[in-house]
């Protein structure tokens, strides 16, 4: 069994998020996989532009949530961690990668309800929880 390790971010301007519908047609949120010699902060700032365009955007300290999953590849079982970090978007035009077939900005409630996976729903559950509380 081969191990991956990405890292997602909750992307979000003003009371919306981002997310990004994928071409299996899951919606998401902007992932990659951390590269050799690369931060898990550089991963997530490369893939938040290479994915959207937006390169006017800002890690939020003191975030991190995790969560695992399985899925096969070639017939090959891959253990994938990702680790989601917050991030504020200054801009809200999105120019799309080849990687998505389509995405929004929704309000909480309304991205809670388009997010594909539950490990992703409890992600933007929790972000949304303590920007609430900051």
């Amino acid at each position: 069994m081969r191990n991956e390790h990405s890292t997602a971010a909750i992307v979000f301007h003003e009371e919306e998020y981002l997310l990004l519908k994928y071409e299996m047609g899951h919606w998401g949120l902007v992932k990659g996989n951390v590269e050799r010699d690369e931060s898990e902060k550089q991963t997530i700032i490369r893939e938040l532009e290479e994915e959207t365009g937006i390169k006017d955007a800002e890690i939020i300290d003191g975030f991190q949530e995790s969560y695992e999953y399985y899925y096969r590849l070639e017939g090959n079982l891959i253990h994938k961690t990702v680790n989601c970090l917050l991030m504020e978007s200054y801009q809200k035009k999105i120019e799309l990668s080849y990687e998505h077939v389509d995405y929004e900005w929704l309000p909480y409630e309304k991205a809670l309800d388009r997010l594909t996976h539950k490990n992703t729903k409890q992600i933007l559950t929790k972000a949304h929880k303590f920007l609430s509380e900051k």
